[in-house]
């Protein structure tokens, strides 16, 4: 399995971080990271798009659902039976959102150990060592045998070393800028329960989570962590643009129907 994962996974993008570096003035580091996360993040922009609505949908209907759990709370049966029935009627899943983050999670995994392993080069000759390099294809495993990689972003920021206090507050910012930004789209259809209750805990105790992963782990994971937020952020600020449109574009057809 672990053979698989590499061969599939973790060599490619490995592979893909290297020629990006090698073939990319100024040979930055922290730009080809910035690169290569943004290349895999268009790659799962339609199953990312497909988890934001599916979020959307389930916070549109969540009303409904409270409303049948509470009206059936006291037969457990009859709930599952009507929840099977709302669901198909509305042609919604429970878990369309979590698919989605599935398919991503095993690329997530590859992402932080080619960010481990590229941040790994020897302190005082910054070569790979040589478990890493058996990863490289043709020409770039005997390349990087002798050449050294700075590991830096923009020639000052060292994205080999960890406690960069400076890059974990800023993807903790962005952190919490996405989860504001959820919060606000879905303060209209949510509901008070539990779940709405977590909703907003989440929004403070995610970017604690990313800050001290932030300083836990080397720069350069830190660096993926920003460009990958800020990207879905503005991936989210599309969407909701794009409904809003739609909404406006529909109320309007709808008015010339009437007149």
């Amino acid at each position: 399995m672990i053979e698989l994962f590499n061969t599939v996974l973790f060599e490619p993008i490995f592979n893909l971080l290297m020629v990006v570096y090698h073939y990319l003035p100024p040979h930055d580091l922290g730009i080809s990271i910035i690169v290569v996360t943004l290349v895999l993040k268009l790659l799962l922009y339609l199953p990312s798009l497909s988890s934001i609505r599916s979020q959307q949908a389930m916070q549109e209907i969540q009303p409904k659902l409270d409303a049948l759990r509470k009206k059936y709370e006291k037969n457990k049966e009859e709930l599952s039976r009507q929840l099977v029935s709302f669901y198909k009627e509305n042609k919604i899943s429970p878990f369309s959102s979590c698919l989605p983050l599935l398919i991503q999670f095993p690329i997530l995994l590859a992402l932080f150990r080619v960010f481990i392993a590229v941040s790994g080069t020897d302190a005082d000759t910054g070569i790979l060592p040589a478990e890493q390099l058996e990863h490289l294809y043709g020409t770039f495993k005997e390349t990087y045998a002798s050449t050294p990689i700075d590991t830096t972003l923009l020639g000052f920021v060292d994205l080999a070393q960890t406690k960069n206090y400076i890059m974990a507050g800023l993807a903790a910012g962005l952190q919490f800028w996405q989860s504001r930004m959820m919060m606000k789209r879905n303060k209209k259809t949510a509901t008070k329960n539990i779940a709405q209750s977590m909703s907003q805990q989440m929004i403070y105790l995610m970017p604690v989570m990313t800050f001290i992963f932030g300083v836990t782990f080397p720069a350069g994971l830190t660096l993926y962590w920003a460009t990958s937020t800020l990207f879905q952020v503005a991936q989210q600020y599309m969407f909701i643009r794009l409904q809003k449109k739609d909404k406006e574009t529909s109320t309007g057809d709808r008015e010339q129907t009437v007149n």
